[in-house]
Formats: C-alpha cells, sequence, structure tokens
C-alpha cells in the first residue's frame, strides 16, 4: 500500500499546459477542472487531482519554475490504496559528489561551484559518497571538495585576491526527499542533515550502473 492525497492547484491558464503534461508524468489523476475569470481580467485554472504521495515530492519546485511562481498548491492526504510498479517519469539529475573524506575548503568549493549548485560551503566534514552539490548536468560527477591551494615562493598577479563564493542551497529536510535519486538516500542525525549515495565508493558504484543494478 501507498499513500494517496487530494491536490488542488491554482495557476494562470497558460500555464495550464505545462501543469497537466507534469501531473501525468506523476501517475496524478485529474478529478475537476474550471475555468476562473477574476475581476482584472485574468483567467486562471482552477484543477483537482488524486495523485500519490510520491508524485508531490519535488513538484513545488518544478512547478514554480515552470510557472515563474504563479502557481498555488494545496494537499492533504486521502487514504492507502494499493502501491503500483510503475516508476514516476521524474526529471532525472545528476549530483557533485565528495571523492574523499576530510573537511571542505574554500579554494575547492570555488573551483567546483561552476559545475552545479553547492550544498555546502567551506569548512564543513564531508565523506566519499556524500552528496554535495547537484550537477548541471544530468549524470553524476565525483569532485575533491578537500583539495588545498598550493602555496608557492612566487607570488601570482591576483592571487591574494578573495575567492567569491556562490552561497550554499539552503537544505531542507522536505528539499532533500524531494531531490534524492533512486541510489540517493537522506542522512538524518540529531547535528546534521546529509545526502549520501546507496554506494559510498565510486567503483562500487560504476560496477552496478554497468549491470543495471
Amino acid at each position: 500500500m501507498e499513500p494517496y492525497e487530494e491536490l488542488t492547484i491554482q495557476v494562470p491558464e497558460t500555464y495550464q499546459g505545462t501543469v497537466i503534461e507534469e501531473l501525468g508524468k506523476r501517475r496524478g489523476e485529474m478529478r475537476h477542472m474550471r475555468l476562473i475569470h477574476s475581476d482584472v481580467g485574468t483567467s486562471e485554472m482552477h484543477l483537482e487531482y488524486h495523485i500519490p504521495t510520491r508524485g508531490i515530492m519535488g513538484l513545488k519546485n518544478i512547478l514554480l519554475a515552470k510557472t515563474r511562481g504563479t502557481v498555488i498548491l494545496h494537499h492533504v492526504f486521502s487514504a492507502y490504496e494499493p502501491a503500483e510498479e510503475r516508476d514516476l517519469l521524474v526529471t532525472p539529475h545528476g549530483s557533485l559528489v565528495a571523492y574523499e573524506d576530510g573537511s571542505s575548503t574554500g579554494y575547492a568549493i570555488f573551483m567546483t561551484q561552476e559545475r552545479g549548485a553547492m550544498f555546502i560551503g567551506p569548512g564543513v566534514e564531508v565523506y566519499r559518497g556524500m552528496v554535495i552539490g547537484q550537477n548541471s548536468r544530468d549524470e553524476d560527477l565525483d569532485v575533491n571538495v578537500c583539495k588545498e591551494k598550493h602555496l608557492s615562493n612566487m607570488r601570482a598577479s591576483g592571487s591574494d585576491e578573495a575567492l567569491v563564493l556562490t552561497p550554499p542551497r539552503e537544505m531542507s529536510l522536505e528539499f532533500a526527499l524531494e531531490y534524492i535519486g533512486g541510489d540517493e538516500l537522506v542522512e538524518v542525525t540529531p547535528q546534521n542533515l546529509r545526502l549520501r549515495k546507496r554506494l559510498l565508493n565510486p567503483d562500487d558504484r560504476r560496477k552496478a550502473k554497468k549491470s543495471g543494478k
């Protein structure tokens, strides 16, 4: 069995096709749809869906991006129903994965942040297999965020300039549950909230990928 919810969405009429397409990928069953005209001449669609709870995870951020922040969502638990074996057709993502144990450095974060959105800043204890960011490409990438800058007696031009670091994406339990892929886990402790790969060793992950497991 799995939990199902009643989902209500209100969105400008312009984006109804985008919303309906995304809900179809997530096994949402439309129960009701009506057009609402406002006093200022705009039109909005009111949509009601019956959808598995796992189909709602990640939905908010996706629709906010696709509707330019104009969507309004509300959902409430409905009932437990027989679980389906069909997977949801959610958008895949690639992760930036720590390659070794250690403490992240500002220099390594600066060199890595151009590859995607970071989930951590400098001075964070990481371990091999920990997800530390989202890759801009739909593939995983092992990175070394503990690398120190090599010092030399020769001072290069601009070497003393401060590194400009992009603030890391705020991590919450809701975001973590929305983000993880099929080979990833959420790790919750009293002190930390982390994302990690099921298989921490990169060689084990490559073998599992080749074997289709």
